[in-house]
C-alpha cells in the first residue's frame, strides 16, 4: 500500500474501528461474549471477535449471515451497514447521500 497517501489509510484505519464499537454493541445488547460469538458464528477463535471489535480485522463475506443471525440483526441491513464501513467508496455509489 505504499502508493495509498496516509490520510486515506487513517480513514480506513478510524471506520474499521468504528465498525467494531458497532459490532461490540450489538454483542452487548444480545449479553453474548466473544467466546459464545464465535462458536455462533463459526469463527475458529473468539480472539478474532475481539480483533474485530478493535478495527483490526473483517468479517468475511461469507460470514455475513451467520453474523447478522447471531445478533437478530436483518442481513440486508448488517452487510449495507458494514458495507459503509469496509468499503465507503462503494457504499457511497450504491447508496449516494442527498
Amino acid at each position: 500500500m505504499s502508493g495509498v497517501p496516509h490520510r486515506i489509510l487513517d480513514d480506513v484505519q478510524e471506520l474499521r474501528k468504528e465498525a467494531g464499537r458497532w459490532l461490540k454493541q450489538l454483542r452487548e445488547a444480545k449479553g453474548l461474549s466473544q467466546r459464545q460469538v464465535a462458536e455462533a458464528t463459526g469463527t475458529e477463535y473468539y480472539t478474532f471477535v475481539s480483533q474485530l471489535e478493535t478495527g483490526r480485522g473483517r468479517i468475511a463475506p461469507e460470514k455475513y449471515e451467520s453474523w447478522a443471525q447471531t445478533f437478530g440483526v436483518e442481513p440486508k441491513l448488517f452487510v449495507k451497514t458494514l458495507l459503509r464501513y469496509y468499503d465507503p467508496v462503494t457504499y457511497e455509489i450504491l447508496f449516494p447521500q442527498p
